[in-house]
């Protein structure tokens, strides 16, 4: 059985509620709100755990609402390794106005984070036991942090002989991705700054994905494309993963779900291509959903056996020219 740590360095109580109608300067009558544990990697943890599978979640708590956030995990039935904060967890509030279906998500900025605190975190990924096969960080860094703090998770890694994978934007996916790492899971906008391009064009995807590649430090990249799917690149070529359609409800989460998704495929042993089609049919599936609520595995398995035939119909391979 593989083992597999997620870490979150930025986490948060998720709120959310519904409402008929916003209107300024007027009392609204909310629903019974609802509770949930958000953060990067937290996410994670609770896509692997849908799917069935188990993982052991990191992440600071800090204050009365740390607290929360650290019932919120258990109740999922995650296991999980905290480290005190002398400053709060944040709280995050997401509104869906129900005339309109439209959705006003307000996030709050994460609490500083010291250094010793950081290092907590980094130690007991040190002496986790048994050693992690697979660490997924997921997330920004709050403030406190350096920029170079995943980058050091990637040494850790190695040191462990664990896979890396991260799901990072700015600096720190620039740095962690020099340093090396086993997967990224940039989007289009992030992939261009990693090739230090200001805008790329679809077409150019592949080949930036594949120079990142070449240079050596990684070993795998799926670009998010949205509503578009995901595009895996190796070494030995690449190949684009449609999304299915469905009805859009949300797209909280969808990210983290298509990371725990390939997460979990890759620690059953699962192919590349496979691993990339999981990973599409569990953020497509997440969409499907309201609020901050996840996916369906129902919906994960229908969405990922009608990927697996699409591909098996139109025979997609590996594009290596």
């Amino acid at each position: 059985m593989k083992t597999i740590v997620t870490l979150t360095l930025n986490p948060a109580i998720d709120k959310s509620t519904t409402v008929d109608r916003i209107y300024p300067e007027q009392k609204l009558r909310c629903e019974t709100p609802r509770f949930d544990a958000g953060g990067g990697g937290i996410n994670v943890s609770k896509a692997i755990r849908r799917l069935g599978g188990q993982s052991v979640a990191v992440f600071p708590v800090g204050g009365p609402s740390g607290q929360v956030l650290r019932d919120l995990v258990q109740k999922e039935g995650i296991d999980c390794r905290t480290v005190e904060t002398k400053n709060w967890t944040r709280e995050n509030f997401i509104v869906v106005e129900s005339s309109t279906n439209g959705q006003y998500r307000f996030g709050m900025p994460g609490p500083e984070i010291s250094e010793s605190e950081g290092e907590l975190c980094l130690n007991i990924i040190r002496m986790l036991t048994p050693r992690p096969d697979y660490i997924v960080a997921s997330g920004s860094l709050p403030p406190g942090l350096p920029p170079d703090y995943y980058a050091r998770v990637a040494r850790i890694a190695k040191e462990l002989g664990a896979r890396f994978i991260l799901d990072t934007s700015g600096e720190p996916l620039r740095i962690a991705a020099n340093e090396g790492v086993f997967l990224l899971k940039p989007n289009v906008g992030e992939l261009s700054k990693l090739a230090g391009v200001e805008e790329l064009e679809m077409n150019m995807v592949d080949d930036a994905a594949a120079e990142i590649i070449k240079k050596g430090n990684c070993e795998v990249v799926v670009v998010s494309l949205g509503p578009s799917g995901a595009l895996l690149v190796t070494a030995d070529g690449y190949q684009h993963v449609p999304a299915p359609t469905v009805p859009k409800k949300s797209t909280v989460g969808a990210g983290d779900s298509m990371v725990g998704g390939m997460t979990y495929l890759l620690a059953q042993g699962g192919s590349l291509p496979e691993v990339v089609q999981h990973g599409v049919a569990c953020g497509t599936a997440a969409t499907m959903n309201v609020g901050t609520e996840l996916f369906h595995k129902h919906d994960v398995d229908k969405l990922y056996g009608w990927l697996v035939q699409y591909a098996k119909r139109y025979s997609l391979s590996f594009d290596n020219t």
